[in-house]
């Protein structure tokens, strides 16, 4: 199972020191968070794709590149590529230089973000947003696994003859992972690929993401990618740790109630009891984390929010330090242990690229 950690890349004021750090300060923050997320051990390291303030990571293949070359092991990823805004040719073209850059440490997950007024300031309509998310996907896949395309849709101009370059590294894209806080059509179309679904429950009670989790597995099956169990499902989290519980309560509380997004909300106890957020000791931690198994089933990538709401970067990188010493190696062997061995690992390049040999000796038996 893979561990990672996911950012908003909010620049947001400290509560209690009322400083903003700067769009510099915040970018050169998030490197080296991802690169204390691979010196404890952990696998991935993702970010998401915002084009308004407060949030700073409008290109994220621009600092996946960057840390490609500070690292040698941790996956790249993203916790939003915008399938609805950006061009599919150019994530095709983006994402396959990454993957040449960084040797195949590199995967993506496909969203359609939550800032409406996106869709305009790059010129397309709200309206069509699972239209595009469908159109634009299917195009993206067939520029990765194609030499030469033509195509014609009904959201973008036609494409005649047309070669992404660089082609994916090996002949094997990257792994695709399909995000969605809300619309069961986005776990239907990770399902019909086989691709793998995220779900970011972050906000909303479980209950709501179990059945978008249950939605892809029965869908999955019935496509013939292998059984519900064996469907490929992330997770995300938000953790904020300290020895004791009533520490950790304590120092997050301004934070949490002043955070972007859920701040001036509900109180940090309801939300806590009612989301996958941990505030505690790093054991409160795993045993939450444990529960997500009970709730989704076996799964594979478990992503966690840890820098967010103006913390202090010295804080995140305590909070990575007590991941990768003691909840993480505590969470690979619990788990590890209760994974049936039919449930498949999380895939990589280098698993992408057997299978796909293994595929292709297969037509060759079968030809001769």
């Amino acid at each position: 199972m893979q561990f990672g950690i996911f950012t908003v890349g909010d620049v947001t004021a400290d509560p209690n020191t009322g400083r903003t750090p700067t769009e510099a300060e915040r970018i050169k923050a998030m490197v080296r968070i991802a690169l204390k997320a691979e010196e404890v051990g952990l696998d991935v390291v993702a970010t998401g794709e915002h084009h308004n303030p407060p949030f700073v990571p409008s290109s994220p293949t621009t600092m996946l590149g960057h840390i490609a070359a500070l690292t040698e092991r941790i996956i790249l990823s993203t916790s939003t590529t915008l399938i609805t805004t950006n061009d599919p040719v150019k994530i095709a073209e983006d994402y396959a230089m990454l993957q040449h850059l960084a040797d195949g440490r590199v995967d993506l997950m496909m969203g359609r973000g939550n800032t409406g007024p996106v869709y305009p300031w790059f010129g397309q309509d709200i309206r069509n947003g699972i239209p595009l998310a469908i159109e634009n996907y299917h195009l993206l896949r067939r520029l990765w696994r194609e030499d030469v395309v033509d195509w014609e849709g009904k959201l973008r101009t036609p494409l005649q003859g047309f070669t992404s370059t660089p082609r994916p590294l090996d002949g094997v894209p990257p792994f695709v992972w399909h995000g969605s806080i809300r619309s069961p059509e986005i776990a239907e179309q990770a399902a019909y690929y086989g691709d793998g679904f995220f779900a970011n429950h972050i906000f909303w009670p479980k209950e709501h993401f179990i059945r978008l989790v249950n939605l892809y597995r029965s869908r999955f099956e019935h496509y013939g990618h292998g059984k519900a169990d064996q469907a490929i499902v992330g997770l995300g989290g938000q953790v904020f740790m300290r020895k004791n519980s009533q520490e950790a309560v304590r120092e997050f509380r301004p934070y949490f109630d002043n955070a972007p997004v859920y701040g001036h909300g509900p109180s940090l106890e309801d939300f806590t009891e009612q989301t996958p957020l941990t505030v505690g000791s790093p054991q409160e931690v795993i045993d939450k984390t444990l529960t997500f198994r009970e709730n989704f089933g076996d799964y594979q990538r478990q992503l966690f929010l840890v820098d967010h709401a103006g913390l202090p970067l010295k804080t995140v990188l305590e909070q990575l330090d007590l991941l990768g010493e003691e909840v993480v190696p505590v969470l690979r062997k619990e788990l590890g242990a209760l994974r049936p061995a039919h449930v498949p690992e999380a895939p990589t390049h280098e698993s992408l690229r057997a299978a796909a040999g293994a595929r292709n000796s297969e037509k060759a038996e079968v030809s001769r």
